[in-house]
């Protein structure tokens, strides 16, 4: 997976923590829970707000 696999990362996402607070979630723990996943394969700098923004979303968007 990269940074801009959002959807994947979603899933994956709310596999390794489901009970997660998505909507209170710091961007610099999500950073750090995106790198932390199995498969994620990409330069821990090449992310940004707008990148961490659609991440958040798209796991909001899996839990519905």
């Amino acid at each position: 997976m990269r940074w801009t696999d959002v959807h994947d990362i979603a899933a994956a996402l709310e596999d390794a923590h489901p009970d997660a607070d998505v909507v209170n979630l710091r961007f610099t723990d999500l950073h750090k829970w995106v790198l932390a996943l199995p498969g994620f394969a990409d330069a821990p700098d090449r992310s940004n707000e707008k990148i961490l923004e659609a991440i958040q979303a798209a796991w909001l968007e899996e839990r519905d």
